[in-house]
């Protein structure tokens, strides 16, 4: 789910709360008000999917925290992640230290992947923001 989504979602809800709860917004507007929600929601996927320049406005990438272990202090600041984040997910996948870790990547839905160590020798899965990779 992208930002955009999350945003609707909120707003399609909070739209449903006010027509069931209040007496001043007729069934008609909360109707259209839905209807503009859907559309703006079904043209920002619709316009993402063909353009690179829009993907880039309303889509994340994911992007490397800790490389070999030592952290990218750039990619930290940039993803609003705190050191203590990154060793939180490292304890969670088994690792007490960071030298068994080749990387930790912040995903798009937000999670952080643990990449052990040797993991980088075999094929890749996609490209990572900050890696370099195409």
């Amino acid at each position: 789910m992208s930002a955009f989504d999350l945003v609707v979602t909120v707003a399609l809800g909070s739209t449903l709360a006010t027509v069931l709860l209040s007496k001043d917004v007729a069934l008609a507007e909360g109707l259209t008000a839905f209807a503009v929600l859907i559309a703006l929601q079904y043209g920002v996927a619709w316009a993402s999917v063909r353009s690179d320049r829009v993907r880039r406005m309303v889509k994340s990438e994911p992007a490397l925290l800790l490389h070999r272990g030592r952290m990218l202090e750039g990619a930290l600041r940039r993803e609003r992640i705190t050191p203590g984040e990154v060793y939180a997910a490292v304890r969670a996948a088994g690792r007490a230290d960071l030298a068994d870790v080749d990387g930790v990547v912040i995903e798009t839905d937000g999670s952080l992947t643990v990449v052990p160590r040797g993991a980088s020798e075999r094929p890749s899965l996609g490209p990572v923001a900050g890696t370099g990779a195409p």
